[in-house]
């Protein structure tokens, strides 16, 4: 991490982190009238898309290089990692064999400036691969990246991206799914280095009075969870441990291991600290700036403000008793290619017919209710294998239960598999609890290496889909298809934020509705190939959408997590905010009439598009522009 250097200290509100004290002044602004607040009423600029690398309304390297002067040298302009592997100057065999062999088994994804780990949405413009052909280009990768250490560096990013009307993006860890933390022709804010954390003694807001959690954006949930084992307490997190905890994950509801006992990520917040699309830094609670407060609480991230600290709830110290069930149907006999899916081990259960396999699930999936009101959680994974082979496995976790509590819990399951004809015994070596907040932990490689262009569709399903026997087979009958009928991978949580779960003040949250009476997260996964054109690209999206919409129509109402949701899901605004949408879309307009904060499927982002320059769908290797026939203004209701 770079020095502070001469940053001017200011005096801020009570609880700010120390690099929330280093803030944009007059002095900075008279220096680079480019860097001002905003003043007046806002408006969308004239022109109708954003500035463009190369253009006349491109700012000149002269330019950039006054606003890294008043940065105090924090703005990058990285190429992709990628680079090493093609013919050029950055071509170095060694560091493209690292990438590809070894790179994912370290931080080094994560600390880069600009990866994602789905790079689909940025065109594939630069992939790794051993002897490469072809040109590497940035794509949809920024072209420049400033390297936040400090809430005057966000000021004057946001401030010049408006007066300048540059497309303006926000990278926390990379952990994104669907295009909002990439962008052609774009300055990307990179709130990775904001990993301050602190507690606060005796912190009373409103309803709430007790310890607090006070943390930068960029934390990611193993440093959270080593902060929680020196102070034996527990704060809601992740479920993977480099997802930042705070941010974008937050933004959208943020489900975990806790999901069920204590709520969503979004629950948590007391109070959050924002620099606005105006350039100017806010506190957001209760109190004050309460629109924001609602909106960062659920309604979506790069949408609002770019938040960087939040202050949450602390629990007591909690412990989690999970238990693994593994079941495989005609496993490959290649010991490999099935340990590629899903592990197969002595504690899995084998069924040779593929109808008893799918019997077993609906008696595991038809538990999953029982679950999530005992305030636990389970992880799912159904991978297709081919020719009727089928592996799946799941965790159930509950918090604060010993294992006794736990083994009784979970009985009535064991029971009904045994009515079924199944004799699947309980894995007891797995009923031991670890301490939610007791064990230091060390980080862990996000999953990529560059290649693993997963891409996911969602659906929230709630406890009307399970009230009786008609409704649930028809529901497992759909869930069932899109895996054995469209291959596509599963990944399932039983997970049920409720109100009570939730408490004060998240059922103030603007967390999609649904949540609320959840029982069951469904995420459909599948790699999308790099070498895939553009038809058939939309090809694929248009397969997927016929597979998944018996599943959508069999849960009208609900919804989507736009954490984990698709963005080319039909009707995206109903089924990413539900009825909160039309509310947030005038918090929208209010805090950012200039359109200072757009992201693919974001609230307000129908008003603009990217036209690509690959005709890859969804992919954000293209200008943003507003939409045709738009009038320099938000669209009206």
């Amino acid at each position: 991490m770079r020095r502070l250097g001469f940053a001017l200290l200011v005096s801020v509100a009570r609880a700010a982190l120390d690099f929330e004290s280093v803030l944009l002044t007059s002095e900075h602004t008279k220096a680079l009238p480019a860097v001002d607040f905003a003043k007046g009423e806002g408006r969308l600029p004239r022109s109708g898309c954003k500035a463009w690398p190369g253009g006349k309304d491109w700012p000149s390297d002269f330019e950039w290089r006054l606003l890294n002067a008043t940065v105090d040298g924090a703005l990058l302009k990285p190429t992709p990692p990628s680079t090493v592997c093609y013919r050029g100057p950055n071509f170095n065999v060694d560091q493209c064999s690292y990438l590809l062999n070894n790179a994912s088994t370290s931080d080094f994804w994560i600390e880069d400036p600009v990866t994602v780990l789905t790079p689909w949405t940025q065109g594939l413009t630069c992939m790794p691969a051993l002897n490469a052909t072809g040109n590497c280009t940035q794509g949809g990768f920024p072209v420049y990246v400033l390297n936040a250490t400090t809430v005057k560096d966000i000021q004057a990013a946001v401030n010049y991206a408006r007066n300048k009307n540059i497309r303006l993006i926000i990278k926390n860890t990379g952990h994104d799914f669907g295009g909002r933390s990439v962008g052609a022709g774009s300055l990307s804010i990179w709130t990775h280095n904001l990993d301050a954390f602190e507690l606060i003694r005796g912190y009373k807001k409103g309803n709430y009075s007790g310890t607090a959690a006070h943390f930068g954006s960029g934390l990611q949930g193993w440093q959270l969870f080593n902060h929680m084992f020196l102070a034996n307490l527990t704060i809601v997190g992740g479920g993977f441990r480099t997802i930042g905890a705070n941010g974008g994950w937050m933004a959208g509801g943020g489900h975990g291991n806790l999901a069920s006992f204590h709520g969503l990520a979004a629950d948590q917040v007391l109070e959050l600290h924002v620099v606005t699309a105006d350039g100017r830094y806010v506190i957001a609670d209760e109190e004050q700036n309460t629109d924001l407060f609602y909106a960062l609480r659920g309604g979506g991230g790069s949408t609002y403000g770019v938040v960087t600290s939040a202050i949450v709830k602390t629990y007591p110290p909690a412990t989690l008793t999970s238990s693994l069930l593994s079941i495989a149907c005609n496993p490959p006999p290649d010991t490999n290619a099935r340990a590629r899916f899903a592990p197969i081990d002595n504690s899995t259960h084998f069924v040779n017919d593929t109808a008893r396999f799918w019997d077993a699930l609906h008696v595991y999936f038809r538990f999953k209710p029982a679950i999530v009101l005992a305030g636990g959680v389970d992880w799912d994974y159904l991978y297709p294998l081919g020719n009727n082979s089928y592996s799946f496995r799941t965790r159930i976790t509950y918090p604060n239960a010993s294992p006794t509590a736990a083994e009784a819990l979970l009985k009535p399951l064991y029971d009904s598999l045994a009515s079924a004809g199944f004799t699947f015994t309980l894995n007891r070596t797995e009923l031991t609890p670890t301490p939610y907040a007791g064990t230091a932990i060390t980080p862990v490689s996000p999953g990529s290496n560059g290649l693993q262009n997963t891409r996911y569709r969602s659906r929230l399903i709630p406890h009307s889909n399970f009230a009786s026997d008609a409704i649930f087979n028809r529901t497992f009958a759909a869930i069932r298809s899109v895996t054995e009928e469209g291959g596509y991978t599963l990944h399932g949580l039983a997970i049920g934020p409720s109100p009570k779960a939730a408490g004060y003040p998240g059922i103030t949250a603007a967390v999609h509705p649904a949540w609320r009476e959840n029982v069951l997260h469904l995420a459909y996964m599948t790699v999308q190939p790099p070498n895939l054109t553009p038809k058939e690209a939309r090809e694929e999206e248009d397969r997927a959408n016929r597979f998944l919409k018996p599943l959508r129509d069999i849960t009208k109402g609900t919804g989507s997590y736009i954490n984990e949701g698709d963005p080319g899901e039909p009707d995206w605004q109903a089924s990413f905010f539900g009825a909160n949408y039309k509310g947030l879309l005038k918090i929208k307009r209010k805090r950012d009439p200039w359109g200072v904060f757009w992201a693919p499927t974001t609230v307000g982002s129908e008003s603009w598009e990217v036209v690509t320059l690959d005709g890859y769908p969804r992919s954000q290797n293209g200008r943003l522009c507003r939409v045709e026939g738009g009038k320099g203004e938000w669209d009206g209701e």
